[in-house]
């Protein structure tokens, strides 16, 4: 008889979001990986396991991955609302970032870790400042992220220029190689705030080590009309010309898109992060989606940080992405829930070119969320992915797990002391 360390029966197991839900079904997990899936009424599956996990009426799926977000803004959540994005950036949250140390990052991040545990979210691409603190507060609460620390032209709280930051990607890259949760990539912030210096530097390092780019993209129409006002071409042409559009980028937001963007982005493999709610808060406008995917490109969900959300919460994400494209092109069938949830998991796992997060199945990384479905909203349940997307909420999450290991149980999490955190982030200023 095979041992592994637990075994999780529910009333629903979702291995993706392709795939029927096991009714009754059950998971079995050893050494940080998923043993087996299967029919927990049936006879001939048996295991030793030193723990048995009963959740009866419970919902359990693939972790989910936030394809954008700015961890440590959680301290701004709310700080400068109802203004436009440049104003936005240049006159409350670029001010407000010169203040930030790395005491108030480790809180900030610590913050944003909790919710998205408490959320279901399992791992997250970060672009943001002091990245070296931020990895070790992912180390320390268990969750997988990919981190860049942000490029920009003018010095930030971390570092006096883009070239400085560049260095420290590449030091916190060979820091952290080999670790099993934490990646760097390259995170030049815009083409509109990174020289054409920094970003063909960015590209390089990109090639030269097989590293992943994050950069914000055409986010809104004010910067691709410059961009085509100064330069002659887009945003998206700039980047084809400077080798930042490759297979290994991630491009952030992509709301205004002529159709040659789409042409270059599809041609060179580049992913598309959609990031509905912050583009709707920012007045940015809404991201041509269905055309995106028509043509073939990978899509995936971000929240984007907490300051333009105003939320981490990854179910919220996936129903308005879905309503949004429904609504704005008057069509009810377009963006369905399991392209939305395909989207937050199998999509994200592919940018990030891991084939062992994502989704359920023998081997892979034991990275899920287990949802309680005994409260009145949740109540009939006739399709389990219709409600991930449309129904369920963050707080809905009763266990969230990566790497075998439970980070929240039963409500509760487990890698972080909540109180203190509390605690601090009460007597925040900035």
């Amino acid at each position: 008889m095979a041992q592994v360390d637990y075994i999780i029966n529910c009333e629903f197991v979702l291995a993706d979001a392709n795939s029927g839900a096991i009714k009754n079904g059950s998971i079995a997990v050893k050494d940080g990986f998923i043993f087996d899936i299967f029919d927990s009424r049936s006879a001939s599956v048996q295991y030793e396991a030193k723990r048995l996990i009963n959740r009866e009426s419970c919902l359990l799926i693939p972790g989910l991955i936030n394809s954008h977000t700015h961890a440590a803004m959680t301290l701004f959540r709310g700080l400068a609302d109802d203004l436009p994005l440049d104003k936005w950036l240049t006159e409350h949250i670029f001010p407000r970032e010169s203040r930030l140390t790395p005491e108030l990052i480790e809180t900030g991040t610590l913050l944003a870790c909790a919710e998205m545990i408490r959320g279901g979210t399992t791992g997250f691409v970060d672009m943001y400042f002091f990245e070296d603190i931020i990895a070790d507060v992912v180390n320390d609460v268990g969750m997988r992220a990919w981190l860049g620390e942000g490029i920009l032209n003018f010095p930030t709280p971390a570092f006096a220029s883009g070239y400085e930051a560049l260095k420290e990607t590449q030091r916190l890259a060979d820091k952290w190689k080999g670790h099993d949760r934490i990646n760097i990539v390259v995170a030049p912030h815009a083409p509109y705030t990174c020289s054409e210096e920094l970003l063909r530097l960015s590209s390089e390092m990109s090639e030269k080590n097989d590293y992943l780019v994050i950069i914000h993209v055409s986010e809104t129409r004010f910067e691709v009309e410059q961009s085509k006002r100064e330069r002659g071409i887009t945003p998206v042409e700039y980047l084809d010309k400077l080798g930042l559009m490759s297979d290994k980028t991630i491009a952030v937001h992509c709301v205004h898109l002529f159709d040659n963007d789409i042409e270059i982005i599809c041609k060179n493999n580049v992913t598309v992060v959609n990031c509905p709610e912050s583009h709707l808060k920012l007045g940015s406008g809404v991201s041509p989606v269905i055309k995106i995917l028509n043509s073939g490109i990978n899509v995936t969900i971000g929240t984007d940080g907490a300051a333009s959300n105003n939320d981490l919460d990854m179910f919220s994400e996936m129903g308005s992405a879905s309503r949004i494209q429904k609504g704005i092109n008057h069509d009810p069938s377009l963006l369905s829930a399991s392209q939305c949830f395909s989207m937050a998991t199998l999509n994200a796992a592919k940018a990030l070119k891991n084939p062992l997060i994502g989704s359920l199945k023998k081997g892979a990384s034991a990275d899920f969320a287990i949802i309680d479905l005994d409260k009145p909203r949740l109540r009939p349940i006739y399709d389990p992915v219709s409600h991930i997307v449309n129904v369920v909420k963050d707080c809905d999450v009763r266990d969230t797990v990566v790497n075998g290991r439970f980070l929240m149980e039963d409500f509760s999490l487990l890698t972080i002391d909540w109180e203190m955190l509390l605690n601090k982030v009460k007597n925040v200023t900035i």
